[in-house]
C-alpha cells in the first residue's frame, strides 16, 4: 500500500513580509493549490491515505473560501483517507459547523490519548502534543511489535532531558518502542535519520518555502509498505523554490566585474522562483556597490527579489598619512579610535561621504 507524509502546508499564510499585497495573494493561492494538487498526486498513484503531520493552516481564524477547498477536496475523495494531526498553528476552526457524517475519510488525532487507525497489516497512531500530555507522551504509547507501526507527531525533535518539554520531541524515549516510520511535522526541511535498530524519523518539510529562511528542495514523502517493511521516498513537489545567493567582493571588484559574477551565479535560477542576493567582503571607502543597479537587473529575471549589502569599508590609513584636507584628518582622528575594526570603517565611510558633498544613505 502506498501513503503520503506532509506536514507544514500553512494554508492561507499571509505572504507578505517580503512580497507586494499582489505577489502574497497569488502565493496564497498557489499554496492552496499545491493542496490540490497533492491530493491529484495521491489519487492518481493510488495512494491510500494521506498523513497531515501538522500546520495544515497558519493561523487561529481560517477563510472561509481556504476552508471550503480543504473540506471540498476531502469530500471529493471519499476513497482516499485525510489523517490529520494538528500542529501548533491548526485549531478546530476547520470542522466548525461542518457535518462530521459527510467526512468519513478525515481522520483526527483528538483527546488525551493516543489514537490508532489500521489499513491491513499498516497502524498509524498519533497524538496531539500539548503541555498538559508532554511529560507522559511516550508513556502511555503501546504498540503490538507484530504490526508495521507509522507514529505521528508534530514537534521539535531534540534529545531534550529537561523540565519544559513542550512541543519537544524525545527520540530517546521512542525507541525501542516497535516503531517502524515516525511522521513528524514542525520542521521545514526534509530530514531522515535512523530512530532505532527497527526504525526511522522523518520529517517532510513543508510543501512550498515561504520565506527565505525556507530554501533549497520542498515536497512531501511517499511511502511504500510491502510485508510490513516501510520504503520512503522524497518527492520534491514545489511550484516555486527560494534561493540565497552571496557573492563576496574585494577591493579590486568594480561594477562589471560584480554584475558578471552576478549574472554568472543566477544563470540557473528558474524565473518563477524568488533570489535573495547578499553581497559579503570588503570595499574601498569610496566604492558603492550599485544596488539599484542589481535590483532592476533581479527584478526583470524573477518572481521576487531582494538585496543585503554586508559588505564593509576596508580603509587604508596611510593613504590619508600626509593629506591636509578635513577628509584626511577625520580619518587620522579615526584611526587612533579604540572601536570595532567594521564599525570604524563603516563611520569613516560616512564621514568621507559626507565631506565630499555625496548623498548618505542610512
Amino acid at each position: 500500500m502506498k501513503l503520503i507524509h506532509t506536514a507544514d502546508l500553512h494554508l492561507d499564510s499571509k505572504m507578505e513580509s517580503n512580497l507586494d499585497p499582489e505577489q502574497a495573494q497569488l502565493r496564497r493561492q498557489e499554496l492552496l493549490e499545491r493542496f490540490s494538487e497533492l491530493v491529484e498526486y495521491a489519487v492518481e498513484n493510488e495512494v491510500q491515505a494521506i498523513l497531515i503531520a501538522g500546520d495544515l493552516f497558519d493561523k487561529t481564524r481560517i477563510r472561509k473560501n481556504v476552508k471550503t477547498r480543504v473540506l471540498d477536496e476531502i469530500r471529493l475523495h471519499p476513497d482516499l483517507d485525510f489523517l490529520y494531526l494538528k500542529g501548533n498553528h491548526d485549531n478546530n476552526d476547520l470542522l466548525q459547523d461542518v457535518d462530521l457524517s459527510e467526512l468519513k475519510n478525515l481522520k483526527m488525532f483528538e483527546g488525551e490519548k493516543w489514537t490508532s487507525y489500521t489499513y491491513e497489516e499498516v497502524v498509524i497512531t498519533g497524538r496531539e502534543l500539548t503541555a498538559a500530555n508532554a511529560r507522559t507522551l511516550t508513556m502511555n504509547l503501546v504498540l503490538d511489535g507484530a504490526n508495521c507501526n507509522i507514529v505521528m507527531l508534530h514537534g521539535q525533535e531534540s534529545e531534550y532531558e529537561g523540565k519544559d518539554r513542550t512541543e519537544v520531541i524525545p527520540l530517546n524515549e521512542l525507541k525501542g518502542k516497535y516503531i517502524d516510520y515516525l511522521a513528524l511535522g514542525h520542521i521545514h526541511s526534509y530530514k531522515k535519520e535512523k530512530l532505532d535498530d527497527r526504525g526511522e524519523y522523518c520529517y517532510s518539510g513543508c510543501l512550498e518555502g515561504r520565506g527565505f529562511d525556507e530554501c533549497g528542495e520542498k515536497g512531501f514523502v511517499l511511502l511504500n509498505v510491502n510485508d510490513g517493511k516501510v520504503k520512503s521516498e522524497f518527492i520534491p513537489f514545489a511550484k516555486r523554490h527560494l534561493h540565497e545567493v552571496e557573492i563576496r567582493v574585494s577591493e579590486e571588484d568594480d561594477m562589471p566585474s560584480i554584475l558578471d559574477r552576478l549574472q554568472e551565479i543566477i544563470r540557473d535560477i528558474p524565473e518563477e522562483d524568488l533570489v535573495k542576493v547578499v553581497f559579503t567582503g570588503e570595499t574601498e571607502v569610496e566604492f558603492d556597490i550599485d544596488t539599484v543597479r542589481v535590483q532592476r537587473i533581479l527584478d526583470r529575471k524573477f518572481f521576487f527579489a531582494k538585496i543585503y549589502d554586508r559588505t564593509r569599508n576596508r580603509v587604508h590609513y596611510e593613504d590619508f598619512i600626509n593629506d591636509k584636507s578635513l577628509k584626511g584628518e577625520f580619518v587620522r582622528l579615526m584611526e587612533t579610535e579604540e572601536i570595532d575594526e567594521a564599525q570604524k570603517g563603516k563611520i569613516v565611510e560616512i564621514g568621507v561621504k559626507a565631506l565630499m558633498g555625496e548623498e548618505i544613505e542610512w
